[in-house]
């Protein structure tokens, strides 16, 4: 079966569907293909997964009709506390606190789990007329705007996009290298409940194997992101909840009073990974498929959205000139848009990760200092508190509310 479409979307995760739905709202025909099926998709016991939005995220969500759905499930994060020190010792007595009262704006972001943002997402797209969904479907070959699929269907498009990962399949059939490297870190991802409330506020603990972020969710809950070594990671998943709560406490603290496992625990080895280019013939890449950082700011969903809200001005921009949209010229525009970005983010993640993972004394002191003084200073805050909401920079329409 041959099918025509506007844009090929290869990537049913959240960047690749949002957008298709942003896209269908400027009059496009979108086609998603992701390889799992969409009862698989669509799960809804809670598994411990969630993301932070920046408030520029939100914004695009909203933007896209999204949102409504979403708001009363998700947290807003009103403050971050940022603390250096060791598990068991308590965090040093420097720190950088946060505040979104700071800004003019509002929350700095809000967390939201991912069962919720994926069922608003496929209930969204299932309603919308110019979005076409294969589900359960691989893509074996592309070329020219055509992809071919394992069942011997294919899709012919003006534009594929790969949304597929930092393994991205649409990268490598495209030809296009990638540099990066191991940081000999485990994320170890779950929730836990807790008997005290957060109050909004979010915490990034560093210790010298890695950082611990603990995030709101709604009610009393947090969702843990705990990066260690591989090794050490890999003794703490093979742990039952009681053991691995034992080894979680010390660096947890008891700020939150007594702590429980809710959902399940995941775990995924951190890398940098950065594709050297972000387009080829009639391709444009997304998300972790164009880059793939540390996940030690919460930025790695947030730049993906921000790829999205970019590439959607580009194409809009180009079909109202009357330009063949899956052109060099149109795609060398979004490339341009997007490349200095998330390559100063790749930079300051990984530049964040090796200062802050050690306990080398002298780089301990002088991190200490540095934080004490962008603590003292209202606009070093204020610049900090813009940047972690996703307000700096060249801003896309869809983001700037």
């Amino acid at each position: 079966m041959n099918r025509n479409t506007d844009i090929i979307i290869v990537g049913g995760g959240l960047n690749g569907p949002i957008l298709a739905l942003a896209l269908a709202q400027i009059g496009l025909h979108c086609t998603v293909i992701d390889t799992l099926p969409t009862q698989e998709r669509a799960l809804s016991d809670f598994d411990g997964r969630s993301y932070a939005l920046a408030l520029a995220s939100m914004r695009l969500l909203r933007a896209i009709g999204l949102w409504d759905g979403l708001k009363e499930h998700a947290q807003p994060m009103l403050e971050i506390k940022v603390t250096d020190g060791t598990a068991g010792n308590g965090p040093a007595p420097w720190m950088m606190h946060f505040d979104h009262a700071e800004i003019e704006e509002g929350p700095m972001g809000y967390m939201c789990e991912d069962r919720y943002l994926r069922q608003t997402i496929l209930a969204a797209m299932d309603a919308e007329d110019r979005i076409t969904q294969i589900s359960g479907d691989t893509v074996i070959a592309q070329s020219g705007g055509t992809v071919t699929l394992a069942s011997g269907d294919e899709v012919t498009g003006k534009l594929i996009v790969g949304a597929d990962g930092r393994k991205s399949g649409t990268a490598e059939r495209a030809g296009i290298k990638r540099d990066g490297w191991d940081y000999g870190q485990t994320a170890i991802v779950c929730a836990v409940g807790h008997d005290k409330p957060h109050s909004g506020i979010a915490h990034q603990f560093f210790m010298p194997n890695g950082p611990l972020a603990i995030l709101p969710l709604t009610g009393n809950r947090c969702s843990i992101v705990w990066s260690e070594t591989h090794a050490r990671a890999a003794e703490i998943m093979a742990l039952d909840d009681d053991e691995f709560l034992s080894a979680l406490r010390p660096a947890f603290g008891s700020f939150l009073g007594e702590i429980s496992v809710i959902g399940k625990r995941f775990s995924y080895p951190l890398n940098l990974t950065l594709a050297k280019r972000f387009i080829a013939d009639r391709i444009a890449l997304i998300g972790d498929a164009a880059h793939g950082v540390h996940p030690i700011a919460g930025q790695g969903l947030n730049a993906g959205l921000r790829d999205v809200a970019v590439l959607v001005d580009v194409l809009r921009d180009g079909k109202m000139r009357g330009e063949d949209i899956g052109s060099p010229a149109v795609l060398a525009r979004y490339e341009q848009w997007r490349r200095f970005d998330t390559t100063t983010l790749a930079a300051a993640t990984d530049t964040f990760n090796k200062l802050f993972s050690n306990d080398n004394p002298l780089l301990r002191a002088a991190r200490d200092i540095g934080m004490g003084i962008v603590n003292s200073s209202p606009n070093l805050r204020r610049r900090f508190i813009r940047e972690a909401a996703g307000l700096t920079g060249d801003l896309p329409s869809l983001m700037k509310g």
